[in-house]
């Protein structure tokens, strides 16, 4: 009798978590576009989304996003491009070739990664990855607009680091969970161990892997005080690597302190963009990633 009261007990609790979660997310989803909306639909989308000049405080004042969409998109490819395949390749390293005495330290110091703050990051890109990039620009003779480090390359290769616990801690748990069976029978048919690995094992864990890459996406493009610090925050259109740029995070964090009528109007349309872009990426990986699971 108190077993059964225990289980049926601990179900409602776990319903309620799921439902709690659920709430939360239609209540987001409310708040931002009951702000951010009418806004919108009275600028003119296309002139919010497509408009290239930003200019909320002026006389006349211009509300254009693109610059800091653009911003977004390629600080976030930038990361993808760094982060996604040093992740996948220390998950496969960590999961199957690491030695034990190096595994019980490199383990440990990955997930310690997760757990510093994004401040922590800003600042280790602003000392290092910022003086870094500003000498390296100025060996390639890429000086124009001031060379000042700040800029697309350093918040792509800040962001890249930052995306690396989430997408190798994920994957390894990926690669773990693929049932042994699997790379038994491939070293019986008398495959070499890396064969085994990279053509069986990697392929059988390729769902796993490809959601830890979303959720690393996920936290480059919600990413706001590490990029404020090395992005350089200017809104304008980055024409080059070695540009500055604005992000749609860091445009909403600067200005929304002193933000008042329309120009605060404004950045929470810009909220309602950043959560529309978020929810189509996740969407076409999902998409992509539910087609690859039926192969």
């Amino acid at each position: 009798m108190q077993r059964n009261f225990s289980e049926t007990f601990m179900k409602y609790v776990f319903m309620v978590c799921a439902l709690l979660s659920i709430v939360s997310i239609i209540l987001i989803f409310y708040f931002i576009f009951k702000g951010g909306l009418p806004f919108i639909l009275e600028e003119g989308v296309g002139n919010f989304v497509l408009g290239t000049s930003w200019k909320p405080t002026a006389s006349n004042p211009q509300f254009g996003i693109f610059p800091m969409i653009m911003g977004s998109i390629l600080v976030t490819f930038g990361a993808i491009i760094i982060g996604v395949p040093i992740g996948v390749l220390t998950a496969i390293f960590l999961a199957f070739f690491c030695p034990k005495f190096l595994y019980r330290w490199l383990k440990p110091a990955i997930n310690l990664m997760a757990a510093i703050p994004s401040i922590v990051y800003g600042f280790f890109g602003l000392l290092i990855l910022v003086p870094w990039s500003r000498d390296l620009m100025q060996t390639l003779h890429l000086t124009e607009r001031g060379n000042t480090g700040m800029n697309v390359f350093t918040a792509s290769l800040l962001l890249g680091i930052m995306i690396l616990p989430t997408i190798i801690g994920l994957s390894e748990a990926s690669l773990n969970a693929v049932p042994k069976s699997f790379y038994d029978a491939s070293i019986g048919l008398g495959a070499t161990h890396e064969r085994s690995v990279m053509n069986v094992v990697v392929p059988a864990a390729t769902s796993g892997i490809f959601s830890s890459i979303i959720l690393g996406i996920g936290r480059a493009i919600g990413e706001t005080m590490a990029v404020i610090l090395v992005a350089g925050n200017q809104a304008m259109i980055p024409q080059a690597l070695n540009h500055g740029t604005r992000t749609l995070t860091t445009n909403i964090v600067l200005e929304m302190a002193y933000a008042a009528g329309r120009h605060r109007e404004s950045l929470i349309a810009t909220s309602v963009v950043l959560f529309v872009f978020i929810l189509i990426i996740n969407s076409v990986f999902m998409v992509v990633k539910s087609k690859g699971d039926k192969y």
